[in-house]
């Protein structure tokens, strides 16, 4: 489900995962510039934004994030971090011209981001969610 990633802002690279509470994924702005904001939300943070870290494509589609007004962005991301059935890490790599699709959802003045996720296409996937990679 993605619960890491590494990227590059402000000429730092930044390392994080999901479960630190402090987690921020960099965001693509249409004016070409990045910026940060918190990635989902955790058990014992406030606020009234989903749950998790991570937003189904499907239940996107079936409108379960309406009420948030969802609105897709772009995670510009060098590699993310996957852990398989058996709980092992593995990292993966983006090429140029990739990203992470993502949805900002807002309540009031919270704000926060969720990567979109999708079931892998291979059958004898290790890992039962997986980013929604998008290039162009």
């Amino acid at each position: 489900m993605c619960g890491g990633v590494y990227y590059s802002i402000n000429d730092q690279d930044v390392r994080v995962y999901f479960p630190n509470p402090k987690a921020q994924l960099p965001v693509k702005a249409r004016s070409g510039n990045t910026r940060t904001l918190a990635w989902g939300r955790r058990h014992k943070q406030a606020g009234a934004l989903p749950l998790g870290g991570w937003a189904r494509l499907d239940g996107i589609y079936a409108g379960r994030w309406d009420r948030w007004f969802p609105v897709p962005v772009k995670i510009p991301v060098k590699s993310f971090m996957e852990k398989d059935l058996e709980g092992h890490s593995h990292w993966y790599d983006l090429t140029r011209g990739q990203w992470i699709q993502g949805l900002v959802a807002r309540h009031r003045q919270e704000r926060r981001i969720y990567v979109v996720t999708i079931e892998p296409e291979l059958e004898d996937a290790i890992h039962e969610r997986w980013p929604r990679i998008m290039s162009g």
